[in-house]
Parts: structure tokens; C-alpha cells; sequence
């Protein structure tokens, strides 16, 4: 008999601001030997700073907690906590109430360290005999509070393209944009969700993808909060050097240093950053080499690690409602351009696949 897919609901409460979590391990404690039934699981964390790394990513750094710290311990030097950044100057946001202010966490670097390290709400793994998998938490306390963290995770055996589409985005003149797919104004969501109900979609995946010639742009799922995508996340693309002169340890350590010291530091700490990066991902001399000449030379695509396509998952569970995209409370799929395109449109494929 076959086996239909399976959905479970974790909760997660870590212990530190900074977490890898094993969920594999949770769910054998959990259900036992459930996962070996099935040949793919689908992850999704339902949070805009914690979420999880691709499968081939995890692959490289062994799949191990050992390697994958420090490649997250990198990221976190170029975007470090209390570093001035819009998002967390109360008294700017606006769309705030006093009592919200006084609460909500000061985490643009955890945001940030989320878009940079090219980190997932939704990912897709083959399943293989004790293989972990892990939940990143880069904000999992704050203050005294241990954050609970929910995660979905969908187990099956095979899948189905049911249907394939191309829509069109516009962007506006500016060379460094950022559209929230989810503002209905564009209507993108709305056609995506029409879709599902179209086919009907009870459990499955929908997978939104740059055209081939789309360049110089990227896809993100977080929270699109005007201070941080619009004057934080533009800061890096804008410059990524002068970003690490200003934002960097550098810059903190020594706030008094000659504007023509600050590119020279900049620089020397950006190498040190890139050498723990690439230890971490056991590469070669030459690699680190390339990568620091492209981050010198050539703004934002090479300097973060941001994807080209994302995927949000589509349940029938009791919270969604038929067939429904599993989204978090401030999650939203952004598209991001640090270079303008002549069309003034960005091309997305979007994929509707069936789970079975």
C-alpha cells in the first residue's frame, strides 16, 4: 500500500541566541524510525531569522555542526549585533506602538546573517539513513526570553509538476529595488494561490525562480520591513566594502580612523572573514583569493549568498485551510535587483508541484 504523505508540527525552543538544532534527532525521538519510510522530506520554518541551509550546502560542510558554526560565525562578523542599523532604531519605526517598541527585538543583524547566508524557509532533502538535518536559530532568545519556534515538516514519496507559468514583475527605475511579492498590489500571490485552488493542491510545493536571463538580482523570504530592506539591505548592496568599513570590527574597535585608513581595514577584515568562511568549507587558497577580488570589485551578488529561487509549501492542515500556502506571521518572498534592467520587469517561473 502506498504511503501518503506525512505532516508533522514541531516546536522548537532553543537555548541561545545562536542555535543549531537537529531535527532529524527530534523527530526520531519523537516518532521513531519515521523518515527511512519515505524517500524525500520537505523542512519549513515558519521565522524570518531561523530557517535552514540547502541540502548540497549542508553536504559540503559535512553535515556537521562542527563546520557549519563557523561558516555562520563568518556572516556573522559582516552584519554584528548593536551596529547602528536602521531596523533597530525604535524611534524610526513608525508603524510601531510605544508598548511594541519597548518589547520588539533589536535583530537586523540576525536578518541580515538570514539573507546573506543564503538561509531557507523551505527546503526540500533526500532522505538518507541518520542523515541530520538542521534548524539555524540566529535569534532564538532575546533578553530573558526563549523564543518557540515552529517548524513544518512533510515527509513523501513522489512528486508531480502539475503546472509550470512565467509572470512578470515591474521594478521601479532604480537601480537597487526590492518588491514584496506579498503586497497585493501585484497580484502575485493571488495568481499563485488561484493556481492551487485550480489544480487542487493539497499538499505540495510551489517554487518561484529567476529567469535564466534575469542577472543581478536575487529571491529572499523575510520580513519586509521598510527600515531593513529598504535602508539596511541597500546599504550592502550599495557598497559592500564601505558597508564592513562603517558596520565592521574595524570601524567599531577603532571609530576614529583617517577615511583613508578605512578601506585598507576594510579589507584586511574582510580577508580574515573570507579565510574563516572558506576553513569552513574546506576549500583551497585560490578560492579565497577569487572570492575577496570579486567583493572588491563588483557590489552585492557575490557578497551575499542570495538565492536565485525559493520555495514555499503548499497544506491542507487544520491551521491553513485547503490547500493552502504555509506561510509565517512576517514572512514574505522578496525579489531584490542591485543592478536596474532596461525591460523595467523582472521574469519569475513559478512551478506548481504535487505531492504524492
Amino acid at each position: 500500500m502506498a504511503l501518503h504523505p506525512f505532516e508533522i508540527q514541531l516546536t522548537l525552543v532553543p537555548q541561545e541566541r545562536f542555535e543549531v538544532i537537529n531535527v532529524a534527532e527530534t523527530i526520531r525521538g519523537q516518532f521513531g524510525d519515521l523518515l527511512s519510510k519515505y524517500r524525500k522530506t520537505l523542512y519549513c520554518s515558519l521565522h524570518t531569522t531561523a530557517g535552514y541551509l540547502d541540502q548540497t550546502i549542508c553536504s559540503r560542510l559535512r553535515n556537521s555542526k562542527m563546520h557549519l558554526e563557523p561558516f555562520f560565525r563568518a556572516f556573522q562578523k559582516l552584519f554584528p549585533p548593536d551596529a547602528g542599523y536602521y531596523h533597530d532604531q525604535m524611534q524610526l519605526r513608525t508603524e510601531l506602538s510605544d508598548a511594541q517598541r519597548r518589547c520588539e527585538p533589536q535583530n537586523a543583524d540576525s536578518h541580515l546573517t538570514f539573507i546573506g547566508a543564503g538561509l531557507k524557509n523551505c527546503v526540500t532533502y533526500v532522505n538518507r539513513p541518520g542523515m541530520p538535518v538542521y534548524f539555524i536559530d540566529l535569534d532564538g532568545t532575546y533578553q530573558d526570553i526563549r523564543r518557540q519556534r515552529r517548524t513544518t515538516v512533510l515527509a513523501y514519496n513522489s512528486e508531480e509538476t502539475v503546472h509550470t507559468d512565467r509572470i512578470a514583475i515591474p521594478m521601479s527605475h532604480h537601480p537597487i529595488d526590492s518588491i514584496n511579492l506579498k503586497d497585493p498590489r501585484y497580484g502575485f500571490l493571488d495568481h499563485v494561490q488561484a493556481l492551487l485552488e485550480k489544480y487542487d493542491i493539497e499538499k505540495g510545493r510551489v517554487d518561484i525562480a529567476l529567469s535564466r536571463q534575469e542577472l543581478h538580482a536575487g529571491l529572499t523570504v523575510n520580513e519586509f520591513e521598510n527600515l531593513l530592506i529598504q535602508k539596511d539591505l541597500v546599504d550592502v548592496l550599495k557598497d559592500p566594502l564601505n558597508y564592513v568599513a562603517r558596520k565592521g570590527r574595524s570601524f567599531l574597535s577603532e571609530p576614529a580612523l583617517m577615511p583613508e585608513k578605512v578601506k585598507y581595514y576594510a579589507t584586511t577584515d574582510l580577508v580574515h572573514i573570507f579565510n574563516e568562511l572558506m576553513d569552513a568549507l574546506q576549500v583551497g587558497r585560490s578560492v579565497i583569493e577569487k572570492i575577496v577580488s570579486r567583493v572588491l570589485s563588483v557590489p552585492a551578488s557575490r557578497f551575499l549568498g542570495m538565492k536565485r529561487n525559493i520555495s514555499l509549501l503548499v497544506s491542507n492542515g487544520q491551521e491553513n485551510g485547503p490547500g493552502r500556502l504555509v506561510q509565517g506571521t512576517y514572512q514574505s518572498p522578496i525579489l531584490v535587483q542591485w543592478r536596474k534592467t532596461p525591460q523595467r520587469t523582472r521574469d519569475l517561473e513559478v512551478t506548481i508541484t504535487r505531492f504524492k
